[in-house]
């Protein structure tokens, strides 16, 4: 648990998250957790919102409107690289080998939370660590068509980046001593966050159990 901690620690500390690439690995994080396959383990939720927090104390010294800006697009050119991806590779994804990167049951959530929300799912997803890395990948498996696409890809992005940063910001500013208390406020994003797909695993786990 100590160790925990003290990685909880480093993870969110305002100076080694700059040292090691600041505003741009910001955009590299969100880029790939939204269309990377390999970046569904990335920190996308919380990292918004503590770059909000960051930003309001002005230890990011970028404008919250290009900051925003910046991280929508980034979310919008993940989604299209996903959907790509999943265009490309097609049937070939659901054969490929699990691996520490890739999980077959990862893409199977996706296509069950597509299927319950269809094209909503694009945007929804957005907030659901893992759904939103293969949700636009599995999109472009189905062939979605691409204008229908782009709308929710936009609207999605839109959605996470602006709710999650813009909350940090304005709680950051209100409550100015948030900064000093980052680990607490990891650990309650991640809790939040890990709770939906705990249930989405146990559910599906629970129906394959019952159809065999």
């Amino acid at each position: 648990m100590e160790n925990l901690w003290e990685y909880l620690q480093n993870l969110t500390d305002a100076q080694s998250i700059l040292s090691t690439g600041g505003f741009y690995l910001l955009l590299i994080v969100v880029f790939a957790e939204t269309g990377l396959f390999f970046g569904f383990f990335l920190p996308g939720d919380y990292l918004l919102f503590l770059t909000g927090i960051l930003s309001s104390a002005g230890i990011i010294e970028v404008p919250i409107h290009v900051l925003v800006l910046s991280l929508i697009a980034a979310g919008v050119l993940g989604n299209f690289t996903g959907y790509w991806f999943g265009y490309r590779t097609g049937p070939m994804l659901f054969n490929k080998n699990d691996s520490f990167f890739f999980k077959k049951r990862y893409v199977a959530v996706a296509e069950e939370f597509y299927a319950k929300y269809g094209g909503m799912a694009l945007i929804l997803g957005r907030f659901f660590p893992i759904v939103r890395t293969f949700a636009p990948i599995f999109a472009g498996v189905v062939k979605v068509d691409i204008k229908k696409f782009t709308v929710y890809n936009i609207i999605g992005s839109v959605a996470w980046v602006t709710t999650l940063t813009l909350a940090g910001y304005f709680l950051g500013r209100q409550f100015p001593q948030l900064k000093n208390n980052l680990q607490y406020i990891v650990l309650a994003l991640i809790f939040v966050t890990t709770i939906p797909l705990i249930v989405a695993f146990v559910k599906r786990r629970y129906k394959v159990e019952n159809e065999n």
